[in-house]
């Protein structure tokens, strides 16, 4: 989402290099440049303007250190003021009482029931008993759509054939969570295409009746300011305590990310993307700031990579690499979990010096299709020992997969380059490597 402020910035930072001292003269250029970047990026001119005054104050009266560059103590000063932007330090989700009842708001279009059922299986994979109540009566394929949802990742759905009333329905449904002893509730509500005042006083009378330990705004982050004007009329009304932005895989310019906590004066707690019910992610100011910067990411991509590979798994890969059993049907496995850590591109964003630089590479999601269905195409003895594979064979799995023989042999011959790679890796002890095959 962040990429052209990503690369507006690092621009801004040239200016900087080579400089013995900071300056006016060279910290006036360096923040023109950062300022203009914000409001390409959509965020409020008012609250660009004030970033950077904040950022010359404090880089005006900053003493550089001999072993500090000008341009790495200003990537500092941005960096500290890009975190306290996006709301300072990463705030959770109240889960107090029994049930702890979280209630859901926003625009129709906003991606509101995905996300429920997305921060359903999050708290579900803690632990936790979840109800979700479909309290969308006007729409009749919201209810569908939340049903299909819960049965996809197992959770119980509360609903009401006929009833009408939002409030009622909410409130039955919660009575239900405790006589089953569901420890959260999250209620879904009805959104509208704008704000009106029905909207806003049915949401406010909901949260009246089942006083929620949290109630959670969803906006989509591609409408950009509007999505801010939204926030502060639902903030108004119903003091929402966080913020959720979906569609953060979306072509939008970050000024919504950028501008929500100074509007509203509410943290984002969850930024989701795409369809997929494991693109959910917990919302950490500072790391945000450091991909921003094209420092990467690393503690959210070891975070992905320990959600998908467990650590059973991982000591049986290793003790085949110690062995050197290591084959095709564990590289197919490996390929697998990687998968579950989300798309390449974004994966590859969160590795420092990596981000800005592949903004304009076309990289497929889809990139493992082929070697996934070449190998599926095996036998097992074929997985096991790809040296038995002669030309009928090679053959055979071709035509089943539809790919080609100049795939297969590709395939074969970077698997057998790796494996050496790790033969020789074995020699100088890799124990306890946890993600082979990447």
């Amino acid at each position: 989402m962040f990429e052209n402020l990503s690369l507006k910035i690092e621009k801004a930072f040239k200016t900087l290099k080579g400089q013995g001292k900071i300056t006016e003269i060279n910290v006036a250029e360096t923040l023109k440049e950062i300022r203009r970047a914000l409001v390409d990026a959509d965020v409020n001119y008012k609250i660009a303007k004030d970033f950077v005054d904040r950022v010359k104050e404090k880089a005006l009266g900053a003493n550089v250190l001999t072993s500090v560059s000008p341009g790495q103590l200003m990537v500092k000063i941005v960096n500290d003021e890009l975190k306290e932007l996006l709301g300072g330090d990463q705030k959770d989700i109240n889960l107090a009482g029994s049930p702890a009842i979280i209630l859901i708001s926003g625009l129709q279009g906003s991606g509101k029931t995905t996300f429920t059922g997305k921060l359903a299986k999050m708290l579900k994979s803690k632990g936790r008993k979840v109800l979700l109540i479909a309290g969308d009566v006007y729409r009749p394929a919201a209810i569908d759509q939340l049903k299909v949802l819960g049965t996809q990742i197992e959770v119980e759905v509360y609903s009401e054939e006929g009833n009408k009333n939002p409030v009622e329905l909410a409130q039955n449904g919660i009575r239900y969570a405790q006589q089953k002893g569901i420890s959260t509730v999250i209620v879904d509500t009805a959104g509208r295409l704008s704000v009106d005042e029905e909207m806003m006083t049915e949401i406010a009378n909901i949260k009246k009746a089942v006083k929620p330990s949290e109630i959670l705004f969803v906006v989509d982050a591609m409408t950009g300011q509007d999505a801010v004007n939204t926030a502060k009329a639902f903030n108004d009304r119903l003091d929402f305590d966080g913020v959720v932005l979906t569609k953060m895989d979306g072509d939008t310019r970050g000024g919504a990310a950028l501008s929500i906590k100074t509007v509203v004066n509410k943290p984002i707690k969850f930024v989701s993307s795409g369809e997929k019910l494991d693109t959910l992610d917990i919302f950490y100011p500072d790391r945000m700031a450091n991909r921003i910067l094209g420092m990467g990411d690393v503690v959210s991509l070891v975070e992905r990579a320990q959600q998908v590979f467990d650590e059973e798994e991982a000591a049986r890969i290793s003790k085949r690499l110690h062995k050197n059993q290591f084959d095709l049907e564990d590289f197919l496995k490996q390929i697998q979990q990687i998968k579950k850590m989300g798309s390449v591109k974004d994966l590859l964003g969160m590795m420092p010096g990596i981000g800005n630089k592949i903004k304009d590479l076309d990289i497929d999601d889809d990139a493992f299709k082929g070697v996934e269905s070449l190998i599926q195409s095996m036998t097992p003895k074929e997985r096991q020992n790809p040296m038995i594979l002669n030309n009928s064979r090679k053959q055979r799995i071709c035509k089943g997969s539809g790919r080609n023989i100049q795939e297969l042999n590709k395939l074969l011959s970077q698997f057998d380059q790796m494996k050496k790679m790790m033969k020789k890796m074995n020699g100088r002890g890799i124990k306890g490597m946890g993600m082979p095959g990447l």
